[in-house]
């Protein structure tokens, strides 16, 4: 699993300098502050679409990954103390409420990616131009020529000055964003194939994208984008929504190579080290180490699913399969810096990550995959919406979703919520012990006779349940124990009802020694 996680975090770091001041390339003459752009081309989203179809039917180019020989081997340090100079952020000094920054190519950002400006209808390539980056202690290497991009970042303006890191694409067809105030954390994926598959995972790139010239009025900005791999050519639409919560509206079509039988849309991915379910398999001082406390789902027939994530001593893939899901993602509910304890990392300020299918999907399922990981700098937890009948080769097929990049997404359980969830041995080593504990305003009012805990496990049986209410914290938490006898994984189902009827969310876990 590639380690990105400290790479990416940094795309996203604070501006390097001043916006608009001079800067000199050598001391000598001042370097320039624009990028060279291409000749103007006629554009038309349709073409976007016509350009992935075609891609489709030709055979499969990798695209180059050749550097430079200075840029070739450069350590993380090297490749984050590259940085564009002052003055040369696209947009910056143009009031229409977004900012470009380029962003180099080397260290594991060695592919290319060709970033076009569009504007009036014509589209124009953005030309590398090594006197408009800084490069740290490295010597620029004399005439590099256009080497191109790895990605680039999308900054907002803040209220008292300046730019923050809004969004950033980089790396093969990875992009995360980030709400007001927020640290960046779970990423999202164009699109996932023969995730966590013996027969190896594919990663789609994108090619080239088309970013729109955007106005201040509209407060959006809108990129397309092709993606090619062995398997697939994609088209897509972003548009991005900035506000307390980020909001990307993604539209795709995909255009099968070779058929796919397994493949993700809406993917994301996040860190977890270790929480209040696993904590004791990791030796660290920190209570929590996790960018995400769970999954949570909102099925075809209206049912609220919260599986919390976990870090496995062994490889875990679960399907919930489903039918025009009406939404799913990673959420990150503990927001208390108190349950984490990390001056650097401020776990309790990463965003959660809201999926919001538009149109029917049909049949298929959410799919979970948990990685096993020793190393908080591995994103191990993945999820995605795996559609139940596979792509033909040749054939194409359409998703529209909103991401919602937040604290907490619009959509949630019109009733009681999980708020922490532990687990540690039972009285004999065989067994386990489960402490769930939600949160909701019937608990206030409600009588402990009226309140039944419905629990299933499978395999494996119960071995006792006690439960105890608090109506002056308006909480109810189930204790219970299990006995997997003797099995190596038990489906753990938990939801709390009263007169026949759930007034809480569907707790959901997988155990696994």
């Amino acid at each position: 699993m590639v380690q990105r996680r400290e790479v990416l975090k940094l795309a996203f770091g604070a501006l390097a300098g001043a916006v608009g001041v001079d800067a000199r390339a050598d001391g000598g003459a001042p370097a320039p502050t624009s990028f060279p752009l291409g000749p103007p081309a006629p554009f038309d989203p349709a073409m976007v679409t016509d350009m992935a179809r075609g891609l489709a039917k030709q055979p499969y180019k990798a695209l180059p990954a050749d550097l430079p020989e200075a840029f070739k081997s450069l350590t993380y340090d090297q490749y984050v103390a590259i940085h564009l100079r002052p003055g040369a952020t696209l947009w910056a000094n143009d009031n229409i409420g977004f900012a470009l920054e380029p962003l180099h190519r080397g260290f594991i950002f060695s592919t290319p990616m060709q970033i076009n400006l569009v504007a009036d209808g014509e589209a124009r390539r953005l030309t590398y131009d090594a006197a408009l980056f800084d490069f740290g202690k490295l010597a620029r290497p004399a005439s590099l020529g256009d080497i191109g991009f790895s990605g680039f970042r999308v900054l907002a303006p803040v209220e008292q000055g300046g730019f923050f890191e809004l969004a950033a694409f980089q790396g093969a067809s990875f992009f995360r964003a980030v709400g007001q105030g927020q640290e960046p954390g779970t990423m999202a994926r164009a699109l996932a194939i023969r995730t966590a598959d013996p027969r190896g995972e594919e990663f789609p790139a994108i090619r080239s994208v088309w970013i729109e010239r955007p106005t201040l009025a509209a407060d959006t900005l809108v990129i397309y984008a092709i993606i090619d791999s062995e398997s697939v050519t994609g088209a897509y639409r972003f548009t991005l929504r900035p506000g307390e919560a980020t909001l990307i509206d993604t539209e795709c079509t995909l255009f099968a190579r070779a058929t796919l039988d397994n493949y993700g849309i809406a993917a994301m991915s996040a860190t977890h080290l270790s929480g209040t379910i696993d904590r004791t398999r990791i030796d660290d001082l920190r209570p929590n180490v996790s960018e995400i406390d769970g999954l949570q789902m909102l099925t075809g027939k209206g049912e609220w699913l919260w599986r919390p994530v976990s870090n496995p001593t062994t490889l875990q893939t679960s399907t919930f399969i489903d039918e025009n899901p009406r939404g799913f993602g990673f959420l990150e509910r503990d927001r208390n810096f108190d349950d984490y304890q990390d001056d650097d990392q401020h776990w309790e300020n990463r965003p959660s990550l809201w999926i919001e299918p538009i149109g029917d999907w049909s049949f298929g399922g959410v799919q979970l995959v948990e990685i096993p990981t020793e190393s908080d700098v591995n994103d191990n937890i993945v999820a995605y919406w795996r559609p139940k009948q596979p792509l033909s080769a040749g054939a194409e097929i359409s998703f529209a979703y909103r991401q919602f990049w937040c604290k907490l997404p619009p959509a949630h359980p019109p009733f009681a919520a999980v708020v922490l969830s532990r687990s540690g041995r039972g009285w004999s080593a065989k067994h386990r012990r489960f402490l769930v504990e939600f949160a909701g305003e019937i608990f206030g009012q409600a009588k402990a006779d009226e309140l039944k805990p419905n629990l299933s496990v499978s395999p494996g049986s119960i071995v006792f349940v006690r439960t105890f209410l608090s109506a002056d914290q308006a909480t109810y938490r189930v204790l219970f124990e299990i006995d997997p006898g003797g099995e190596n994984f038990s489906e753990l189902r938990l939801v709390i009802e009263a007169q026949g009827k759930p007034v809480s969310e569907t707790w959901i876990y997988r155990w696994t020694p």
